[in-house]
């Protein structure tokens, strides 16, 4: 899942299903979500996460996941920085509130999350998961008919 209000910062969340309760990763993005939502409006997003320290994670040392910072590109270009940290009430609040959409887009109004003058935007979809390596890993959006797409792809990568 990738969520955010539309004046803040996108976050992306790896979930096993759309009713966990106890997200795998989340990550909050450098990018604007209104901005994120504009990329991939151009048809093909790829966003790059790389990490340049296979020292100070958390979890499993082994996995590229573990990570707690990494350097973010959209589509070739730096952006800035994505942070891993733990979900808020806020956050856990929000997912809930998407339990019922499987996959899909859409805007949750602010008022049902006691933000009243903004809006959660987001794109809940499955992604095929690859890992090549224990310094490689991405995601890769697949389409409502289960083919995957090029549309968006996530990499993480430890260089």
């Amino acid at each position: 899942t990738i969520f955010g209000y539309r004046r803040g910062k996108a976050s992306f969340c790896i979930q096993q299903n759309t009713k966990s309760n106890n997200p795998i990763l989340l990550l909050e993005f450098a990018v604007p979500t209104a901005v994120l939502a504009r990329e991939m409006q151009g048809g093909i997003l790829r966003i790059a996460l790389d990490c340049t320290s296979k020292g100070n994670s958390s979890g499993n040392p082994d996995s590229v996941l573990s990570m707690p910072l990494w350097t973010m590109y959209c589509n070739g270009k730096k952006v800035g920085y994505a942070v891993k940290r733990k979900p808020s009430k806020a956050d856990m609040d929000a997912l809930r509130l998407m339990n019922s959409v499987v996959v899909g887009t859409g805007l949750i109004s602010g008022k049902e999350l006691d933000h009243h003058d903004d809006e959660l935007m987001y794109l809940r979809a499955n992604f095929e998961n690859l890992r090549t390596s224990p310094d490689s890993e991405s995601f890769h959006l697949i389409d409502p008919d289960g083919n995957i797409g090029q549309e968006l792809s996530i990499f993480f990568y430890r260089s």
